[in-house]
């Protein structure tokens, strides 16, 4: 089987090409480009280096979110797009469980996180269990300082992951101490053939519903469902 997988959640483009579960290629920049631009020709880019048609994929994974808005909804947009022309099947896997799979020799919880703004956070809470990745706390939005105390009351040591973790580091570190562990540079993003190989295992979507998971709404949403309401 074919996978090809697609992760824009972020400043992180990804793309990924997996046959039978072994990594055929891999792309991957941390840029502040325009990922709507970008994307195509990577992909284009990626399976002509492979001698890969696009008719032979026979699955197309995406990362579904959470992350930036306009990120996330690029990834999506092409994914289903890619997915409804060649007729294949579509999954969508959480943009912070595939930053988790890179801490699979860590022998505690994992915390993969986004930077939100205003203090928040996207994260999650994960651990690996015989080799299976699992979720331990499902994905959510809230202070770093309110998931620091959360976190110490379970009194494990806990690896934050991501390349956002420097701006809540020291919270993090003040509330937990010597129970904070940070990821190094090396595994800070997240990887797309992790994606594809999570995807492997999951459920398939209908291509026309599925949406991505925003977790809140976009601040000009927000604004206007307020502004109804009133």
């Amino acid at each position: 089987m074919k996978v090809l997988a697609i992760d824009t959640s972020n400043f992180v483009m990804g793309i990924a090409l997996v046959e039978d579960e072994i990594v055929k290629g891999e792309m991957i920049t941390n840029l502040k480009k325009n990922h709507s631009v970008r994307v195509m020709p990577a992909v284009q880019s990626l399976l002509a280096e492979c001698d890969v048609s696009p008719k032979e994929l026979d699955l197309i994974v995406v990362a579904k979110g959470p992350g930036s808005y306009t990120g996330v909804r690029i990834g999506v947009t092409i994914a289903k797009t890619l997915a409804w022309a060649l007729n294949i099947p579509l999954v969508g896997v959480s943009s912070l469980e595939v930053l988790a799979a890179n801490a699979k020799y860590f022998d505690g919880l994992i915390s993969p996180l986004f930077d939100a703004r205003r203090g928040q956070i996207y994260t999650g809470l994960y651990k690996y269990h015989e080799e299976l990745l699992e979720a331990v706390e499902q994905d959510q939005i809230l202070l770093s300082k309110d998931w620091a105390r959360k976190l110490k009351e379970k009194n494990e040591k806990v690896l934050f992951i991501g390349s956002d973790y420097e701006l809540h580091k020291e919270i993090l570190t003040e509330e937990l101490r010597e129970l904070a562990v940070f990821a190094p540079p090396s595994l800070q993003l997240p990887r797309p053939s992790e994606l594809a190989l999570l995807g492997l295992k999951k459920e398939r979507e209908n291509v026309h519903s599925f949406v991505p998971n925003y977790i809140r709404l976009a601040e000009a949403e927000a604004k206007w469902l307020e502004q109804q309401q009133k």
